[in-house]
């Protein structure tokens, strides 16, 4: 739930989606980092369990290590906020007393808001089958290509492929501001593109599936940032961090039903009919994605438009809200 909540809180309006998209692209890469330690880490080794319990006992105390120094730094190092707000969404939320917020309220709140709860189900949806084909990416390639050294390349690449997908998407963002156009769009090529993989896995070409596989990733990762901003825009002025977390909550439940389900599909049937239960799936969220309301809140504050909705954070005068616009002006 962080590359929302850093984002806003650090980063200005020409450079707030770009930085999300940036902290997705750390996710992924912990990732991809997550799938090519462990075997290099813990080879397999079947007639020496001393060697294995070993090599286990290495790699989780070298993460703990990386662990701890990590939040030693972020709680050493690192400010909770810069001393300027970096956008005027920023500055007007600034001006709410901390013990006026209550995080009961703000979960209502957001289940209140319909074209929040759209992107939270569609969300789910898009995520939760990135989550399938990913943990059964190993079961459908080696099924068809029986290839299963290839079957671990195949899933890099769609991890790789995501990193690039998360950049440019969180630059155009940033510069057209098209959240829902661009969030629907990228739904919608991700239908695609999950259809091509499926009616060319088992096609024998192994190319085609790398091929395949990178523009799915590519699309599907890529709509991770873009979920998160634009829920930020819809709930603002409700907490960053709040709806990130709802978005990641739902992520969750999709995917693990989605991977029980497409997984007895595989074994029972085929990957392709597990691959078709998602684009079902995915074609429902489309829908929904097209029924979002696109009420840019805190892009209509940043530029000045300020409605009855995001008055309700208040402001105590006049004058600090002048003296906090002065501040946010000499600090661009």
């Amino acid at each position: 739930g962080l590359p929302s909540r850093i984002a806003s809180v650090w980063f200005g309006p020409t450079e707030v989606s770009t930085a999300c998209a940036v902290a997705v692209l750390a996710n992924q890469l912990g990732t991809a980092i997550g799938f090519l330690l462990p075997p290099v880490l813990v080879p397999n080794t079947p007639n020496d369990f001393d060697l294995m319990a070993h090599n286990i006992s290495i790699m989780f105390y070298g993460t703990a290590i990386v662990s701890t120094l990590l939040f030693f730094l972020a709680g050493v190092v690192f400010e909770e906020k810069p001393k300027y707000p970096p956008s005027h969404s920023q500055a007007v939320l600034q001006t709410m007393p901390p013990e006026e917020y209550s995080y009961k309220q703000s979960i209502i709140n957001l289940f209140k808001n319909i074209p929040f709860v759209l992107l939270l189900i569609s969300y789910g949806i898009m995520t939760g089958a990135f989550y399938s084909v990913s943990t059964l990416l190993n079961q459908m390639i080696v099924t068809h290509e029986g290839e299963e050294v290839n079957a671990g390349r195949i899933g890099l690449t769609l991890v790789v492929a995501g990193m690039v997908g998360s950049i440019i998407c969180g630059l155009w963002l940033d510069y057209t501001k098209t959240y829902k156009q661009t969030t629907l769009i990228v739904y919608i090529l991700s239908f695609i593109g999950l259809l091509v993989f499926t009616f060319t896995l088992d096609l024998g070409y192994l190319i085609v599936v790398f091929v395949t596989g990178g523009v799915l990733g590519f699309f599907m990762t890529g709509y991770l940032p873009l979920g998160f901003e634009f829920a930020v825009e819809i709930t603002y002025p409700e907490p960053e961090g709040t709806s990130s977390g709802l978005l990641n909550a739902s992520a969750q439940i999709f995917g693990i039903v989605f991977t029980l389900v497409q997984g007895k599909l595989i074994t029972d049937y085929s990957a392709r009919a597990g691959n078709l239960f998602l684009c079902a799936w995915i074609f429902v969220g489309i829908i929904l994605t097209a029924l979002i309301k696109s009420d840019l809140r805190r892009h209509n504050v940043n530029l000045g438009i300020m409605n009855l909705d995001v008055k309700a954070v208040p402001v105590e005068s006049p004058v600090e809200a002048e003296s906090t616009t002065l501040k946010i002006q000499s600090a661009l």
